[in-house]
């Protein structure tokens, strides 16, 4: 019996309402299914640790995202947005495991898209006046009293100026590093005479042991009276600089005594230096100068002083982790810390991405016994030090720890401590430096170390500006650190201070068993370099005017011998390369002492291309150990167009036949749609 029967219509109706509150049932679900695969938290300079985090209601320090990101360890993604604006901190923001993610889960610390999130290691100044001390003005130069102006910085709490030398307080103004006085303005003054010569003599040069110099000029005559003057040069050698205190001026007899330890390698007549920390010397725009004993910084600025913000370093580093995985800093500005911006010690995967790092004291990155991880896509530049550093894996095991730096841009790096901080500092095992562009700088582009890491597809030009006898990539003195391949860059103009000679590729002192394969080299001074070594090949390069294309020695067995039973046999039996694992990877290792060891043996030369004159710098004791085949020479390699605009060749090119294989040249250089393996695209 029916005790109720419902008409088509009414029953329709009911399913259609039913459907729709289904719907929503649904759209609910999803939406809570959604939120709970990823959590958002909001920080901005204008928000407040005791609101919920939100995007309406954001917190204001990186300490308290922290916390509630641990809060949030059920999410497969955690993100952290950064609102734009300027974050001064005042202590390290740091990470420990406990702050990490895990596999399947991401944690972000991220800038908004589109806005301006700067993170500070200092403090922004603001109290300007006009100098009114009648002895400071009477120092400066006349056409600086009237635009100099003064702050006193322990009004702002700073006391801790560090030290002239290194690590200590520097000024930056509208984000670009500002200038510690110094004279001359330009360039260097020489060292035109020694005080006690012939009491140092190395490969036949003569110098001085004792930090007493003469010069020519008198600008030396406003440093008189200065309390904290200071110089820095190049003493002895073209790639070893020093600061000195200066502990008195002659200024009668042209002399300059310098405060002990004195310089490694002495000094010598014609070497270059300038000096600084002299508030006489403030005398241009730019210019500043620090009254450690007052606290008071003077400071000429380039333009309008409420143009732009005035910052002080005062912290030492910005971020730090410690054993962190699964975590990633992105769409930063980090700056003005008065050492390293970024420190990663352990963990995995945590990566730097798309930031810009800019006028640390130190380096940009340190990535220190970390596996997968590193930095992509940013900048880094105007860096006291270097750019990254980067120091993985275990080389008794040949275990790899693909750290890498790739698709970045690192530029007028090296500012402060000006030789031996390259763009990137690779040691360790098996990581990966690969389409970035390095540029501007006073020393190196890459220093290595270490075994098995690749480096390629970078270019790199204008480097080793200040230095010669000094390599755009460098490596030195072992027999061990093999398995290294640099290959596919680009490396142009690199011709060192006046042009008296740098290095594109630099094995140095008996470096082995690394291979230079089909980069192209134009106006290098010396672009392949073989100091003595075993077991290199430069394979498929082009080299283009370049003053001497390839240059081999057997230096080992001449005035470097000194360096086999030393340092050379020290290093080889500090690894275990008479082991499995390195007699596979590096056979030729395995017997060396029983073979010459200070001979140049199995360096291979063949298919490449060489274009200009005097292109070979190839020694008769290095000669009769190499293998020289297949190269093209004196003849036209009949280039698609002239160099450097085009390196493509003809298809009829005479170097096919000699077995050359074409260079991917469009690859070269930052390519925004490839990643390092360690990291995936969001």
């Amino acid at each position: 019996m029916r005790i109720f029967e419902m008409s088509l219509p009414l029953k329709s109706s009911i399913l259609r309402t039913v459907a729709f509150i289904m719907f929503l049932l649904m759209l609910v679900i999803s939406e809570s299914m959604a939120q709970s695969d990823k959590a958002e938290i909001f920080v901005s300079p204008q928000g407040n640790d005791t609101h919920p985090g939100i995007e309406a209601k954001p917190f204001r320090t990186l300490e308290r995202a922290r916390k509630a990101v641990r809060r949030a360890k059920n999410e497969e993604k955690v993100v952290v947005w950064l609102k734009g604006g300027v974050y001064e901190r005042k202590q390290v923001f740091e990470l420990t495991a406990e702050n990490s993610g895990r596999d399947g889960q991401l944690i972000v610390y991220r800038g908004m898209p589109g806005e301006e999130v700067r993170i500070i290691g200092g403090r922004v100044v603001s109290d300007w006046e006009p100098v009114s001390d009648p002895e400071v003005l009477d120092r400066l130069p006349s056409d600086a009293r009237n635009e100099v102006v003064q702050s006193d910085l322990k009004v702002l709490g700073i006391t801790d100026y560090g030290q002239v030398e290194d690590d200590g307080l520097e000024l930056f103004f509208q984000e670009k590093p500002m200038t510690m006085a110094r004279g001359p303005n330009e360039g260097f003054m020489e060292i035109t005479g020694l005080v006690n010569p012939g009491t140092v003599k190395v490969h036949g040069i003569e110098g001085s042991e004792t930090g007493k110099f003469m010069y020519e000029g008198d600008r030396p005559e406003r440093w008189l009276g200065e309390e904290d003057a200071w110089v820095h040069g190049y003493w002895f050698w073209d790639w070893s600089d020093q600061r000195h205190a200066i502990k008195s001026l002659d200024t009668a007899k042209q002399i300059i005594s310098v405060e002990p330890p004195y310089h490694n390698y002495g000094y010598r007549v014609g070497q270059w230096f300038y000096g600084f920390n002299i508030l006489a010397e403030l005398d241009r725009p730019g210019e500043y100068y620090v009254d450690r004993e007052k606290g008071m910084l003077y400071f000429w600025p380039p333009a309008a002083i409420d143009s732009g913000d005035a910052v002080v370093s005062v912290i030492p580093n910005l971020i730090e982790t410690n054993n962190v995985s699964h975590v990633r800093f992105q769409g930063l500005i980090l700056e003005a810390c008065r050492e390293t911006a970024v420190e990663i010690h352990g963990g995995t995967q945590t990566h730097v991405i798309d930031c810009i790092i800019r006028n640390a004291g130190d380096y940009a990155v340190k990535i220190t016994n970390a596996t997968e991880s590193g930095v992509y896509g940013s900048e880094i530049y105007g860096t006291g030090e270097g750019g990254v550093s980067l120091n993985g894996g275990n080389r008794k095991t040949l275990t790899p720890a693909s750290l890498y730096v790739y698709n970045t841009h690192i530029h007028h790096y090296a500012r402060w401590n000006r030789m031996y901080t390259p763009a990137v500092n690779l040691s360790g095992v098996g990581n990966l430096v690969a389409h970035n562009h390095f540029h501007h700088a006073p020393h190196m582009a890459i220093g290595f170390s270490g075994n098995n890491h690749l480096i390629e597809f970078n270019e790199i030009h204008n480097v080793c500006l200040e230095s010669n006898d000094a390599g755009a990539i460098y490596a030195g003195r072992d027999w061990t650190m093999r398995g290294t391949v640099i290959r596919h860059n680009y490396l142009h103009d690199i011709n060192g201070f006046k042009s008296k000679g740098a290095v594109g590729v630099y094995l140095d002192d008996m470096f082995c068993g690394t291979r230079i394969f089909g980069n192209v080299f134009y106006n290098v001074t010396r672009a392949a370099f073989i100091g003595g070594g075993r077991d290199n090949m430069v394979e498929n390069n082009i080299f283009v005017n370049c003053r001497n294309a390839m240059h081999m020695d057997a230096r080992a067995l001449g005035w470097a011998s000194y360096h086999v039973n030393t340092t050379m046999k020290k290093r080889l039996n500090a690894m275990p390369y008479q082991s499995e694992i390195w007699r596979k990877q590096y056979p030729k290792l395995v017997d060396i002492l029983d073979d010459e060891p200070a001979a140049p043996k199995g360096n291979i030369v063949r298919q490449n291309i060489f274009v200009g004159k005097n292109w070979n710098d190839i020694h008769e004791k290095a000669r009769q150990y190499l293998l020289f085949k297949n190269n093209l020479i004196d003849r036209d390699p009949r280039f698609v167009g002239n160099p450097p605009e085009n390196f493509q060749l003809e298809d009829d090119s005479p170097a096919y036949e000699l077995g050359f294989k074409p260079i991917p040249l469009k690859k070269i250089g930052i390519d925004e749609d490839t990643y390092p393996k360690p990291l995936q695209p969001e």
